[in-house]
């Protein structure tokens, strides 16, 4: 967990802006989320949610403006960096060890915040602490029957699962994940929900997403992007209500859904 107080920010984007040669695609975005918050970010294809994403987790440095993690600014630092310092995040291409079972893919997100980092000395199967941390994620995810599954031979959502164990593997305690629903039936998503609620029990959670039941079931508020600004920043039932929202972009979704697309 971080060791700033419950007043300080879990994370904050100050007039945070990125351009990739003339096209600016974040413009002065400003945030502010709280520690232990749920949060959603929204927005039409296009609107630069995603450079924001790699923005916050340091793929893409800022060209003006700050990031600050628990008080602490992080732009210009390395991604392993910011990750170190508490922040983790998943793509939305699953991102793991296929050739690895389902508990070494675990172990190998543990080793180093257990102070193992780099080190040719010892055995695996001799880490106890780190083998406990495994088979609790294990079960955190629903896995535990999976255990010496490859991670390859495991279904879509099973994959996407284990993904989120390795995110907050490290103990993280901000949590970015990057459309964690895409692909997924409408069961698989349900079921999906309510792993995310308890495994990021007592995290800040930043969750980028295009399935407005995800949306509006598991974040505490919302934020609206829309061609590289936050729009609108509240609770879901006053986003919804947000006649700004209602035109930039909820508007545009109820259509395409009408239109069956």
């Amino acid at each position: 967990m971080s060791t700033a107080d419950s007043t300080t920010p879990a994370l904050e984007l100050r007039d945070l802006r990125k351009s990739f040669g003339k096209t600016e695609i974040i413009r002065g975005a400003n945030l502010v989320v709280r520690p232990g918050e749920r949060v959603a970010i929204i927005g039409p294809n296009g609107a630069g949610k995603s450079t924001l994403f790699n923005l916050i987790s340091g793929r893409f440095e800022p060209s003006s403006g700050d990031v600050l993690l628990s008080g602490q600014r992080i732009n210009g630092k390395k991604p392993y960096e910011i990750n170190r310092l508490g922040l983790s995040r998943s793509f939305q291409i699953t991102n793991i060890f296929p050739k690895l079972s389902v508990f070494e893919n675990l172990r190998c997100g543990v080793l180093w915040s257990l102070g193992y980092k780099y080190t040719l000395f010892k055995f695996l199967a001799d880490l106890d602490d780190a083998n406990e941390r495994a088979e609790e994620l294990m079960r955190m995810i629903r896995l535990d029957r999976k255990r010496d599954t490859l991670a390859m031979n495991l279904t879509y959502a099973e994959q996407r699962a284990l993904e989120i164990g390795i995110t907050i593997a490290g103990g993280a305690h901000v949590v970015l994940l990057d459309e964690p629903t895409a692909g997924m039936s409408k069961s698989e998503t349900s079921r999906f929900i309510e792993l995310i609620r308890e495994v990021t029990v007592g995290k800040t959670l930043l969750t980028v997403e295009h399935d407005m039941g995800v949306v509006f079931g598991l974040a505490d508020r919302i934020a609206v992007v829309v061609y590289g600004e936050v729009i609108a920043f509240d609770t879901p039932e006053a986003v919804r209500a947000n006649a700004r929202v209602q035109e930039a972009y909820l508007g545009t979704v109820a259509e395409q859904q009408a239109a069956g697309h």
